[in-house]
């Protein structure tokens, strides 16, 4: 078994302020090793059935937040940024069986995370697909999706794996945290480990084809900017639609395409 692993930290166990996810801000240092030791679990849990490679993307801030020594060592991690429109998924192709997300987080616009955000947190009031407010998990699981593998886990805040599950049904889910106000309760980090462990075992036990969707056969994608001159900027990439000063607007029936254009906008 191969599989894929991207991992943020927003929504790991008991973080709830900015600063906590700053690369050398020095309250980010328990922070990065929940992250770390939540990954971890994951590969460990993979172990347990006998996978034989994990690739592992840090896909928070820098990109250098997780410890890779203390990863399994049949583990690959790819720190640092490809610039490519995989993004968050940078890393991925046909050849991975499952796909697994950890310490992700709700979107932005949503209560479910004092630190609810999609992609950037400063330039964005919301993203929708096809109507409905887009998740960096989503985004991202339909990356998986696009690629054929089956996307099989995730951890992150309550809200956002109570939204997951209405699009991967067979999604395994565990919440670690639950928003309130600009304020977050947590279970116990030992408890998140244990359950991240458990639950990934659970996702990559049987037929892991149950984990895969259809994605849509279109994709009308809305972005509105906190700013409106981001927007005036983003409207002259090929194919976008300025909708007012803060809105644009892509549609395509090609996922990638939106992937594409995201990371030039």
């Amino acid at each position: 078994m191969k599989v894929y692993i991207s991992a943020d930290i927003e929504g790991t166990c008991g973080i709830v302020d900015w600063e906590e996810t700053n690369l050398h801000d020095p309250q980010a240092t328990y922070h990065k090793e929940q992250m770390t030791k939540e990954v971890n679990a994951a590969c460990l849990g993979a172990n347990d059935l006998g996978c034989e490679d994990i690739f592992v993307k840090d896909a928070h801030g820098s990109a250098r937040s997780i410890n890779p020594s203390m990863l399994p060592e049949n583990t690959r991690i790819l720190r640092g940024w490809a610039r490519n429109p995989h993004m968050m998924m940078a890393g991925i192709d046909e050849g991975f069986d499952a796909s697994m997300f950890i310490g992700y987080h709700s979107a932005a616009s949503e209560d479910g995370n004092p630190l609810a955000h999609t992609m950037n947190s400063v330039e964005y009031d919301y993203i929708k697909l096809n109507g409905m407010i887009l998740s960096e998990f989503i985004m991202n699981a339909y990356t998986s999706i696009y690629y054929g593998i089956p996307v099989a886990f995730l951890s992150g805040d309550e809200m956002l794996c109570e939204n997951a599950k209405k699009i991967f049904p067979n999604l395994v889910t565990v919440a670690v945290s639950k928003g309130i106000g600009n304020g977050s309760v947590s279970i116990h980090p030992n408890l998140a480990v244990k359950r991240i462990n458990e639950g990934v075992k659970e996702a990559l036990s049987g037929d892991l084809s149950r984990h895969m969707i259809k994605l849509p056969e279109k994709f009308e994608i809305e972005i509105k900017f906190r700013n409106h001159f981001k927007a005036y900027r983003a409207s002259f990439y090929p194919g976008v639609e300025k909708l007012d000063s803060q809105t644009i607007k892509f549609v395509t029936n090609d996922y990638y395409e939106f992937l594409r254009m995201f990371l030039f906008i």
